[in-house]
């Protein structure tokens, strides 16, 4: 009986997600979504460094030890539950603008109790506007040309992300040039070193067209930043006093493997926002949520899914209105365990890289992420320097769609130059897009193609504006 009913269970599960209609296998999902874990898993270090760095109104903080216990837990959680029904290989974590929002400027206003509950409304309003088809709508309304810019873009992102996270690319603290090469132009510290080795090593892999070449070259990158520490000791950057140090965590061998979650975050919101700071106000606080969470989300998806192959030639993919409502619903969760909105993240193009297509890569990683809670300090092995170089190889790889951009006419070569460039430029992918929607129904419409624009875009570029503008606005509110 085993050796017949094992087969139908891996059939059943393979019909299910997919695995082999979208051209990819078992073990293809497995190390795509230890590739996403992988380069994902310091969001479990850096979402408390940045979380615990905020004082609320009434003088208090995050423990951190807490939120890396909640940023994990939710993570896994929404990364398996966006699987299981959008069956794509899409992983949620915390997500870094809006965390750096709540830290450095919400709670400014309101406690962390207040601000999380705005995270809970915000995520609400999105499952509203997905569940009624109206995000859907907006999603579909996207012209296929900003779709592609979007891809490139995050990919540009992406690799921006891995050059700063590695210290190639540094803030100078000057107007000009505002950023620079590794440290006073040099690149030979230590951590740098190990990121350039790894990028190579992992190129290499890829052109040779090696199965498993993200994990490997993560795999031995580590190896070589283990010994090299052990060897060079050079500890950690702490926040830049120290420029040849690891930035995020130093790779070295951990005391203890096992360590108990502390999960009494849970739960710890409410809504007094509206009534400490008057409604207007936390109105444009939940305004500026839900758009930075509305379209970081679509374009990472968009870009995402072109790169997997499972978007149209509109740039849709497979049951995404499912994917709108679950994405939303990460948000909720987020707020609601005090680990800041949960949303799908780029770095997830890494597992795709690595060959993951369906929603079964998402359980690995979901896994790992629940294990990673009761195993925080192991997840401090792998360097962000090591996992930036596979950053900036899948960013080289989503960048290969700008041959798909119609050059030619320059009322949409605008529109998506500037998506792709202000999303690395400001640090936001929202920015980009929302630079780009402006730039398009401003530039068609008074070059005569107006018809072909959709009303949802007139609506949204409008939104934007007025979502560029909400610093003086919340000024004139008070």
């Amino acid at each position: 009986m085993a050796s017949t009913s094992a087969p139908t269970v891996k059939n059943r599960i393979d019909g299910y997600f997919e695995i082999t209609k979208r051209g990819s296998t078992f073990s293809g999902e497995v190390r795509g979504g230890v590739v996403t874990f992988v380069a994902m898993a310091y969001i479990v270090i850096l979402n408390p460094i940045i979380l615990s760095g905020g004082t609320d109104i009434d003088g208090n903080t995050l423990g951190f030890a807490q939120l890396s216990a909640v940023t994990a837990l939710t993570a896994g959680v929404m990364t398996i539950l966006f699987g299981v029904i959008a069956r794509l290989p899409f992983a949620f974590a915390a997500g870094l603008g809006i965390n750096s929002f709540l830290a450095f400027s919400v709670v400014g206003q309101v406690t962390w109790q207040e601000a999380m509950g705005l995270v809970v409304i915000n995520g609400l309003l999105i499952v509203l506007l997905a569940a009624t088809g109206l995000r859907r709508l907006i999603f579909e309304a996207v012209p296929i040309q900003l779709k592609i810019a979007i891809t490139v873009g995050i990919g540009l992102f992406i690799a921006f992300i891995g050059f700063v996270n590695a210290g190639l690319v540094t803030s100078t603290g000057q107007s000009s040039p505002p950023v620079g090469l590794g440290t006073d132009g040099s690149v030979a510290t230590l951590p740098t070193i190990v990121f350039v080795l790894t990028l190579l090593l992992t190129g290499v892999l890829v052109a040779r067209k090696v199965k498993g070449a993200l994990l490997i070259g993560i795999l031995v990158g580590t190896v070589i930043a283990l010994i090299a520490e052990a060897l060079f000791p050079v500890g950690a950057s702490n926040g830049g006093e120290n420029p040849g140090g690891w930035s995020l965590s130093v790779p070295a061998l951990p005391s203890q493997i096992f360590s108990v979650p502390d999960l009494s975050l849970i739960g710890q919101f409410n809504f007094g926002s509206f009534e400490r700071i008057g409604v207007l106000a936390a109105l444009m606080l939940v305004f500026t949520l839900v758009f930075t969470n509305f379209f970081d989300a679509m374009g990472t998806m968009t870009g995402l899914s072109k790169e997997a192959g499972v978007a149209d030639e509109k740039g849709n993919f497979p049951r995404l209105k499912s994917a709108l409502i679950v994405e939303g619903v990460g948000a909720v969760a987020g707020g609601a365990a005090s680990a800041s909105s949960n949303t799908v993240f780029i770095e997830s193009g890494a597992g795709i890289g690595e060959g993951a297509r369906t929603g079964f890569a998402n359980l690995i990683t979901g896994v790992l992420f629940v294990l990673a809670m009761f195993l925080t300090p192991l997840t401090s092995i792998v360097p962000s320097e090591v996992a930036s170089a596979a950053l900036v190889i899948v960013g080289t790889l989503m960048m290969s769609q700008i041959r798909d951009i119609e050059w030619s006419e320059f009322s949409i070569a605008l529109p998506v130059f500037l998506t792709v460039t202000v999303m690395p430029l400001t640090y936001s992918i929202a920015n980009g897009i929302g630079a780009g929607f402006i730039a398009w129904v401003v530039l068609r419409s008074l070059s005569g193609k107006a018809r072909g624009i959709s009303p949802l875009l007139w609506v949204v570029a409008v939104g934007f504006l007025i979502y560029f503008a909400r610093g003086p606005i919340e000024a004139l509110l008070g």
